[in-house]
């Protein structure tokens, strides 16, 4: 077996970053059913405008929210752009099949385009 892009959203704005709150990243629910992603699943986050990365899970937001929490909300501030990523083990049969769900949002948080 081999670990390939299951789904991402791409480019979303971070709405907010709370150090406070008990971890993880809020998603808006439109942006999850687009991608096909779940609350409690594990995501790796990749903030575009300062580089750094992190892996989290999924919790629902409210609509049009990308919020890190707990001390992944060191990792961006409100505005900055991400991508938020889940991967999958496929066998060789899987691999020749799989395309990825891509979630392209743009500067409000809204679905520009979905692929895959």
């Amino acid at each position: 077996m081999r670990c390939f892009l299951q789904a991402k959203i791409h480019s979303a704005r971070l709405t907010g970053a709370n150090v406070e709150y008990n971890g993880s990243v809020a998603v808006c629910p439109k942006l999850l059913e687009a991608s096909g992603l779940l609350p409690n699943e594990r995501v790796d986050i990749y903030n575009i405008d300062n580089g750094n990365r992190l892996t989290t899970y999924i919790i629902e937001g409210e609509s049009g929210e990308i919020g890190l929490n707990g001390a992944a909300a060191l990792k961006g501030s409100p505005g900055d752009r991400v991508i938020i990523a889940a991967y999958t083990w496929l066998t060789a049969q899987e691999m020749r099949e799989h395309i990825p769900r891509v979630v392209i949002v743009d500067e409000n948080n809204q679905i520009a385009e979905v692929r895959g």
